[in-house]
């Protein structure tokens, strides 16, 4: 097993792994087909590697063959773009598909645009859940402190992700935090959009154009910060929603920075973390998993 393959199984299991090349996810799966794509579901992170929660799980338990990458929790969208590129590859040769249906959540939907404007060829689709498209006001403040003390920022930033860690599934430390700011940051964003455009918005808050380069595009995010009592986690959005300055926002990425594609929703009752059922399912009225669910349908409707 070559390390990128490796990489997947870890994140996946190899159990669910081989279960998923084969097909099989049990009696309900094989009856319903409701998520059932022609195409493999790759499931993207974003930054500092915070796992799915029970999202490959439910779209398998529909007839889906989905796969979770692991790439760097915390670097620019090239580095990590290759790196996912280089999994996807991985994926088609083991399962002997053509294409996949690619979703990133937050950074791994920058990361997919990489690869949508470097080798189209490979995918089916792509969907970006709560993608900065735009950037996020969140990594130029945290870059403006950065200025002032480097240290602090760093510190700051592990903790954060340590903390996320203790309570998610599959959290990883942050890696280049520099790099990672700097690709998030509104400069930064506005030079990775000039090299990569493809899928975005040609008017602010627009919609983007329904397809490029022959795959399919999408888009959908939130736009609530307190949502569960019970998670901590919405205390930490609510003080990064402040850079928003009352904005729409999801605590880390504003509503119309979402935009990518066909926009199916940018105003979900979801935080950041909501968006991948996380912390541990604590989430809001608005259920994350039956929004990857019904995704996955429309891919399969559409013959993907």
């Amino acid at each position: 097993m070559s390390h990128r393959i490796f990489g997947i199984a870890r994140a996946a299991g190899l159990g669910a792994l081989l279960l998923g090349l084969l097909g099989v996810t049990g009696p309900a799966a094989a009856q319903s087909g409701f998520t059932k794509t022609r195409y493999p579901i790759v499931l993207a992170e974003g930054l500092g590697g915070i796992d799915f929660f029970q999202v490959a799980e439910a779209l398998r338990a529909g007839g889906a063959t989905v796969f979770l990458t692991t790439v760097d929790p915390g670097n620019s969208s090239t580095v990590r773009g290759q790196e996912l590129l280089d999994q996807i590859e991985d994926v088609l040769a083991m399962t002997g598909a053509s294409k996949v249906n690619l979703i990133g959540h937050s950074q791994g939907g920058l990361d997919a645009r990489y690869i949508l404007g470097t080798k189209p060829q490979v995918l089916a689709s792509v969907t970006t859940v709560g993608t900065p498209h735009q950037g996020t006001p969140v990594a130029d403040v945290a870059l403006g402190l950065q200025l002032v003390s480097p240290l602090f920022v760093n510190e700051i930033t592990l903790a954060l992700a340590n903390l996320i860690t203790e309570f998610t599934s599959g959290g990883q430390r942050a890696g280049n935090t520099e790099a990672a700011l700097v690709q998030l940051s509104s400069a930064g964003s506005a030079a990775y959009n000039r090299r990569f455009p493809a899928g975005l918005p040609t008017r602010r808050c627009g919609a983007g154009p329904a397809s490029a380069n022959g795959v399919a595009l999408y888009s959908w995010g939130g736009a609530s910060v307190a949502t569960n009592a019970a998670d901590i986690s919405d205390g930490l959005l609510a003080l990064t929603s402040l850079s928003f300055l009352g904005a729409d926002n999801d605590g880390l990425v504003g509503r119309c920075s979402n935009h990518f594609g066909t926009v199916l929703k940018d105003d979900f009752r979801m935080n950041h973390l909501d968006e991948i059922n996380q912390l541990n399912g604590l989430v809001g009225r608005d259920d994350p998993v039956a929004q990857y669910r019904a995704q996955a349908n429309r891919l399969l409707n559409q013959g993907l």
